[in-house]
């Protein structure tokens, strides 16, 4: 997605023609004007209204300054920084604007399962590399021990109400807690916190 050039107009503000095609991918061509920087910004242009202004940061506070001398920054957008910086804060802006791909909407969203399943099949490929077997028993074991955990912080460490939260019978989560190593004065304490 990109603005039209009609309703935006972008000051960009740096040499480096990185970040000017960078800007332009995002603001189309027709609404970006181009400068190497503030001194030799055309003073006639300063009476033009802009809506953004990405300036490279080369000559720290006086830079910024003269620009405020040209502009009114109470209505205009100002990205300043490195090289380094306005690359990334542009591809992460140009990433953003692009359309999703059914994977990327999938870890996008923020539903228990997906993130699970997200989280679950890495674990998976990294197990299968490193040829590792009875990920079934592995996996329960990782996802019970936090959730037990959180149960037992929720009710303030009382066995019973954890049980009837899991939907456990209380001599299971007892067996649960003992076998998988919780503590449980740790989870009492952290309840009370």
């Amino acid at each position: 997605m990109s603005v039209p050039s009609s309703l935006f107009t972008v000051l960009v503000l740096t040499n480096d023609t990185t970040i000017q095609a960078l800007v332009k991918q995002i603001f189309k061509d027709t609404s970006v004007t181009i400068a190497q920087d503030v001194q030799t910004f055309p003073k006639e242009l300063s009476r033009h209204r802009f809506d953004a202004v990405v300036m490279e940061s080369q000559g720290g506070q006086d830079q910024v300054d003269t620009l405020y001398q040209h502009l009114d920054p109470s209505r205009t957008l100002c990205i300043s920084g490195s090289k380094a910086v306005l690359k990334k804060t542009l591809k992460t802006i140009l990433l953003m604007n692009q359309p999703e791909s059914p994977q990327q909407s999938k870890s996008h969203d923020t539903s228990l399962e997906s993130y699970l399943e997200v989280k679950m099949g890495e674990f998976v490929k990294g197990m299968r590399n490193g040829s590792a077997k009875n990920l079934h028993p592995i996996l329960i074991s990782a996802v019970e021990r936090p959730l037990i955990t959180s149960a037992l912080r929720e009710t303030g460490g009382n066995q019973i109400q954890a049980a009837a939260l899991l939907g456990l019978n209380r001599n299971t989560l007892r067996k649960k807690i003992v076998n998988l190593h919780i503590p449980l004065k740790q989870t009492k304490a952290r309840a009370n916190s």
